[in-house]
C-alpha cells in the first residue's frame, strides 16, 4: 500500500487491487450517493505532457482542440488508433506550463508508452503524476459551498479549473454539482479531512453511479478499441472538436460524423440484478446469441440492480418486440441527461 492508501485505510477504507471500494458499508454509502460525498479517485491516473511543443503534439493526437486549454477550462477528448476506435478517454486541462490528461490508472502506463512513440523530434516530455498529485472527487448540492469553505472560492460553471496556492478545482460537467480536487501530497491530508468533515466518505461504486448518471463513459482495457468516439457520445460530451485538423484516426472520425446518422449509441439502462455487469460484456436479443452490443460501464444503484451505460445499435432501442437482455436480464432504458443528434 502506498502511504496515501495506509492514510485512508486508518480512517476506514477498504481497498480491492489498489481501488478504494468503500469506508465499512456498500448499502449505507449508495444510500447516500445523492446527499454530499467525498471518495479518493484513486482508480485514475495522471499524465503530465510539458514542454515546448506540448500543444501542438497533443493537438495531433486527441479528437478535441488542445489549443483551447487556457488554464480556466476543462475537455473530455479520445486518444484514437489509426482506424479511429478509443484507445484512451481522458480528462484533459492545462495547468501553468504543462497539460494534464486523467484516465483509468488500468490504461495509463500502455498509454504514456504509445504517446512517446510519437515524440520523435519534439520537446516534449510526458510523465506518470498519479503518485505525486492526489485526486479527490466531492458531490452534492452543498458540494460547491463545502469547497468554498475550505478554498474561500469553487469554480462556478461546469468544466471550469481554478488552480489555487494548495489546490486545482475542477468542475465536472452535469445537473448534479461534481468536482475534482487535485493537490499535492503534502496537503492531501488536510484538505481531505477537512472536506470529509461535512461529507458523507463513499468508494469508486458511487462514485461510479454518479458518472453514469451524468452520461460519461470511460475506455478500460476491455474495451479499448472497441468504439469509434461517437458511439461512446463523445461528441455530445463537447468531445470532439471537427475543425482542429488532423489527428490520429481524424478521418474516420470525421466520416462517421459528415456521412449521415451515427447507428450506434450510448444509453442509459437499469438492470435488475444482484451482479453487477462489467465492460465489454455483451447484451443481446431475448433468444438471440448474435451480439447487439455491450456494456461501456456499470455501477449499483441505492435502491438495488444496477446502472449501465450499454452501447448499441439505435434500431434495436427502438424495437416495440424483442427484449434486450443482459445474462438473461432484461434492459429498461432510461433517458440520458444529454441530447444525441
Amino acid at each position: 500500500m502506498t502511504q496515501w492508501e495506509d492514510f485512508l485505510s486508518a480512517h476506514g477504507a477498504v481497498f480491492k487491487n489498489g481501488e478504494l471500494q468503500s469506508f465499512g458499508s456498500n448499502l449505507n454509502e449508495l444510500a447516500a450517493a445523492n446527499q454530499d460525498i467525498l471518495t479518493s479517485l484513486s482508480h485514475l491516473g495522471l499524465l503530465e505532457v510539458s514542454g515546448d511543443d506540448a500543444v501542438t503534439f497533443l493537438q495531433g493526437q486527441v479528437t478535441n482542440d488542445i489549443k483551447k486549454l487556457d488554464g480556466s477550462n476543462s475537455q473530455y477528448t479520445g486518444y484514437c488508433s489509426p482506424k479511429g476506435r478509443l484507445i484512451a478517454l481522458c480528462l484533459a486541462y492545462a495547468h501553468l506550463d504543462h497539460l494534464h490528461l486523467q484516465m483509468p490508472l488500468s490504461i495509463l502506463e500502455p498509454i504514456m508508452k504509445r504517446l512517446k512513440m510519437y515524440v520523435m523530434r519534439s520537446n516534449v516530455v510526458i510523465s506518470d503524476k498519479t503518485t505525486d498529485i492526489l485526486c479527490f472527487g466531492i458531490a452534492g448540492q452543498n458540494a460547491k459551498a463545502i469547497l468554498t469553505g475550505i478554498f474561500n472560492t469553487a469554480p462556478q460553471a461546469p468544466q471550469q479549473l481554478m488552480t489555487l496556492d494548495n489546490a486545482t478545482l475542477l468542475r465536472l460537467i452535469g445537473d448534479k454539482p461534481r468536482y475534482l480536487v487535485f493537490t499535492h501530497k503534502p496537503n492531501a491530508e488536510s484538505i481531505w479531512n477537512a472536506l470529509s468533515a461535512n461529507c458523507t466518505k463513499v468508494g469508486k461504486p458511487v462514485w461510479d453511479y454518479l458518472e453514469i448518471q451524468a452520461g460519461i463513459p470511460e475506455v478500460v482495457p476491455a474495451t479499448q478499441e472497441a468504439f469509434v468516439p461517437q458511439m461512446v457520445n463523445l461528441d455530445a460530451l463537447d468531445g470532439i472538436n471537427f475543425k482542429k485538423g488532423c489527428y490520429t484516426g481524424q478521418e474516420i472520425v470525421a466520416r462517421t460524423h459528415y456521412l449521415g446518422k451515427v447507428k450506434r449509441r450510448t444509453q442509459l439502462a437499469y438492470i435488475d440484478t444482484n451482479e453487477i455487469p462489467q465492460a465489454g460484456d455483451i447484451i443481446q436479443l431475448e433468444g438471440h446469441e448474435e451480439s447487439i452490443g455491450q456494456i461501456v460501464r456499470a455501477a449499483p444503484t441505492p435502491n438495488g440492480g444496477a446502472d449501465a451505460l450499454v452501447e448499441i445499435r439505435l434500431e434495436n432501442v427502438e424495437m416495440t418486440s424483442g427484449l434486450i437482455m443482459w445474462k438473461g436480464k432484461k434492459l429498461e432504458f432510461k433517458a440520458l441527461p444529454y441530447t444525441l443528434a
